[in-house]
């Protein structure tokens, strides 16, 4: 097992190299296919402003940094003075949900499920999670406008992930994923775009140190490279995935025995570059990429009390040449027993986006 722990770290600080090995000065935006990937799935992180990369403390971990899974060994003991009581291995099951771009009226939704558990054995917390999203009923017709048919347009994902700790304060991470594009069945036409497929994987890191001048523990810093593999193929077409550097900070501003203040900032790289005849290529793309301007900056803040009670807010930006999506998120949410329960939404600084009031539920349950 250490030498599965050690090879990962390897790994790792490879990519690490390559990825901030150049920087360049001109640009050109980058585009990529299945952007579902990019959604943010939890409305606990997404009331932050979408900046979870170093708050990973559940198990939606496994969608924004799968080093944040290392961490999740045990639950926290009712009695921590009973030395007799014994620890339980951390279990616990996400569900979000997500009426997509409400105001189009076109039935389309966003879902995410993850499961994970802590495995003494293994050393570390596996988890299982899947993404659906459903793009809504499309009408097929003849040139002539005569009616060939109906069919339903979806894209999802299933993914495994592992998380352990390499050191006391440092937790590693990686995850295999697969991914699959419905956009038109085959049996329509074979010259249609039809099913894409893929598989990627991401790689994490998240440092904890405990024991920093005036900070103590209260700092965390975390790197996700996501979404990593070849072109997603089509019949007729590849196109790349949204392979993106995600850095992230997060911070305990205040903790005593009721009150809890957080806050998270994020910065987010798509390592694409694609020009109107072609894109480059993994690992090419991690450094042509920097040609592109623009990355999108995401903070947040939360405050809980007492652990059961919970308010949220944040702000997403998104330069113009990426898609120009910029909005305040604001959630809140509620734990009791083995269950919490938690609400986010969108309020868009542009009036009839498409985005705006865009909500979303989520539901943890810990499997002890």
């Amino acid at each position: 097992m250490k030498t599965l722990k050690w090879m990962l770290m390897l790994s790792l600080v490879f990519v690490c190299l390559i990825t901030f090995s150049q920087q360049s000065l001109y640009a050109q935006a980058g585009g990529s296919s299945v952007p579902f990937l990019l959604i943010s799935p939890d409305a606990r992180t997404s009331g932050m402003g979408e900046a979870g990369t170093a708050m990973t403390n559940d198990i939606n971990a496994v969608y924004w940094n799968s080093a944040g899974l290392a961490f999740l060994d045990y639950f926290p003991k009712i009695n921590e003075y009973d030395e007799y009581e014994e620890e339980k291995p951390f279990r616990q099951v996400a569900l979000s949900f997500s009426p997509w771009l409400p105001q189009f009226n076109a039935d389309l939704f966003y879902s995410y499920g993850a499961v994970g558990q802590y495995f003494e054995k293994l050393q570390g917390t596996v988890a299982l999670n899947f993404i659906f999203m459903n793009l809504g009923e499309f009408t097929r017709t003849w040139d002539n406008g005569d009616v060939l048919g109906k069919f339903i347009s979806n894209e999802f994902a299933l993914s495994l992930a592992y998380g352990t700790i390499v050191a006391p304060d440092l937790g590693v991470g990686a995850q295999l994923r697969y991914i699959q594009s419905n956009l038109t069945p085959t049996s329509f036409s074979q010259q249609d775009a039809g099913t894409g497929r893929s598989i990627a994987f991401d790689l994490g890191i998240l440092w904890r140190p405990k024991e920093l001048p005036y900070i103590d523990d209260r700092l965390s810093l975390g790197f996700n490279l996501k979404n990593v593999g070849p072109k997603i193929t089509y019949i007729k077409e590849a196109d790349p995935l949204p392979t993106t550097l995600n850095l992230g900070i997060g911070m305990k501003a205040y903790q005593d025995e009721f009150h809890k203040l957080v806050f998270s900032a994020d910065f987010n790289k798509l390592l694409v570059k694609r020009d109107s005849v072609d894109s480059d290529p993994v690992p090419k793309s991690f450094i042509t990429a920097w040609e592109n301007p623009g990355a999108v900056i995401a903070f947040g803040t939360e405050y809980t009390y007492e652990d059961v009670i919970a308010l949220r807010a944040g702000y997403f930006h998104e330069p113009s040449v990426l898609g120009d999506r910029q909005y305040w998120n604001f959630g809140a949410g509620v734990k009791y027993s083995i269950f919490t329960l938690d609400f986010s939404f969108i309020n868009t600084i542009e009036a009839n986006h498409p985005l705006a009031n865009t909500m979303r539920f989520s539901m943890l349950i810990d499997w002890k």
